[in-house]
C-alpha cells in the first residue's frame, strides 16, 4: 500500500475519475470487497472505506476481487474473452489449485493463458489464482474475525465451503484446530514494504514472511507438519512484540530484534541462520564469506540453500547476503525489497 501522504491525493483522483492515474494505483473498497481502477464508473466509496494498492496482486492478496464494472485486470474498456473466462472461472471456485486438466476442461491452452496474463497483468494466471486463493485465508487472519463472520464475509453460503478453502492453505479446518492439534496463531502485519504474515505460539515466533512471497503456502505447510499444529487467526505475545519491533526497525531506530524465535531446521541450517544474525546491521557479506564464517568454506551453495529456507524474513537477515561480485543475488521477498533493506540499514547505520 501507499504512504499516508499519497492516500488523500489518490482519493481525490478517484472521485474525479482522473485518467492520468490509470496504472498508478488500484483502490479496494471494504464495503463491497472489490478493487477498482481510478476511473471506475461505480458510485464512489467513502474515504474510510478505501485501501490503495500499487498493483493488482497486492489488492488480491488483501482479499479484494476484481470489479465487474471497470475490470481492473485489463486495459481500460478492453479484456479478451480468454482472460474474462479464466477470471470468471477463478471467481466460481477461488480456492481451487489449478492443474493442467482444469485448462483442458475450459478448452484453454495453458501456455497461452500464462503468456496473456503475464503480458497484461505482470503475473501469470497461476500467480493470479494463487493470490486470490491466499486472499481468502489472509482476510480472516487480517481481521481476526470469528470463523462464521469470516465465512459470511467472503461469500460462502455453507460453512463447509469456507473450511475447505481455509484448510487448503492453513492445513486444518478451523473448527477442528483447537480440539485435535496444538495451535499456532497467525496475524497480518502492515509494513512500509507491504503486508507480512507472522505465525507464533505463546512463546516463540515461527514464521515472518511477506504475504506475496512465492512459495508461502508451501512454507506454511512445512511449518504445520514440523510442529504438528493447526494455524488459526489470532495474536500472541511474540506477534505483538515483533509488530512493535518491525515498526521501530522501519523507522530506523532498531538494529537487532529481541522477539523470541524458534528455528526449525537441520543443524547445518541453524548454523547458517545463527551466522546470519551475527552479521552487523548495515553490513553485507558474500555467500562465500558466510561459508568461511561457519568453517565450511566450500559449502557456499549449501549456504545459499539454507538462506533460502529461512522463514523469518528481516529478523534473520538473509537480505545481507550478496554475490561476491557485488550483485544482489536472490531474495524470497523480491530483489526490490532486498535493495531497499540494504539501503535502509546503510543509511541509518551512518546516522
Amino acid at each position: 500500500m501507499f504512504k499516508n501522504e499519497l492516500v488523500h491525493e489518490y482519493y481525490k483522483a478517484l472521485i474525479a475519475k482522473n485518467r492520468e492515474y490509470e496504472g498508478v494505483f488500484f483502490v479496494g473498497v471494504k464495503t463491497t470487497g472489490v478493487f477498482c481502477r481510478p476511473t471506475c464508473p461505480a458510485r464512489k466509496p467513502k474515504f474510510e472505506n478505501c485501501e490503495f494498492f500499487k498493483t493488482a496482486e497486492e489488492a488480491l492478496f488483501a482479499s479484494f476481487r476484481p470489479c465487474l464494472r471497470c475490470k481492473p485486470l485489463s486495459f481500460p474498456n478492453h479484456q479478451s474473452d480468454l482472460l474474462t473466462a479464466l477470471i470468471d472461472a477463478v471467481e466460481v471456485n477461488p480456492e481451487k489449485r489449478w492443474k493442467t486438466q482444469d485448462f483442458r476442461s475450459l478448452c484453454v491452452d495453458e501456455s497461452t493463458a500464462r503468456r496473456q496474463f503475464k503480458k497484461r497483468f505482470g503475473m501469470t494466471f497461476i500467480e493470479y489464482a494463487r493470490a486470490r486463493r491466499m486472499g481468502i485465508a489472509m482476510k480472516q487472519i487480517r481481521s481476526g474475525e470469528s470463523v462464521i463472520d469470516a465465512q459470511l464475509s467472503i461469500g460462502y453460503e455453507s460453512s463447509s465451503g469456507f473450511r475447505d478453502a481455509f484448510s487448503k492453505i492453513m492445513g486444518a479446518a478451523p473448527a477442528k484446530s483447537a480440539k485435535h492439534l496444538s495451535i499456532l496463531k497467525a496475524s497480518w502485519l502492515d509494513t512500509i514494504l507491504g503486508p507480512m504474515l507472522a505465525v507464533a505460539d505463546d512463546q516463540f515466533l515461527y514464521l515472518l514472511e511477506f504475504v506475496d512471497r512465492r512459495g508461502l503456502e508451501r512454507e506454511i505447510e512445512r511449518l504445520r507438519i514440523k510442529t504438528q499444529s493447526a494455524i488459526i487467526p489470532g495474536v500472541t505475545a511474540p506477534i505483538n512484540a515483533i509488530e512493535q519491533e518491525l515498526k521501530s526497525y522501519f523507522e530506523g531506530g532498531l538494529r537487532s530484534f529481541q522477539t523470541p524465535i524458534k528455528l526449525l531446521g537441520s543443524p547445518f541450517q541453524k548454523l547458517v541462520w545463527q551466522e546470519l544474525i551475527a552479521i552487523p546491521y548495515g553490513k553485507t557479506r558474500s555467500y562465500a564469506d558466510q561459508a568461511k564464517a561457519i568453517k565450511h568454506p566450500t559449502a557456499f551453495r549449501a549456504v545459499a540453500n539454507a538462506n533460502g529456507a529461512n522463514q523469518l524474513a528481516i529478523v534473520i537477515p538473509c537480505h545481507r547476503i550478496i554475490n561476491s561480485d557485488g550483485k544482489l543475488g536472490g531474495y524470497g521477498g523480491g530483489i526490490a525489497r532486498k535493495q531497499w533493506l540494504i539501503d535502509h540499514e546503510k543509511k541509518h547505520n551512518n546516522d
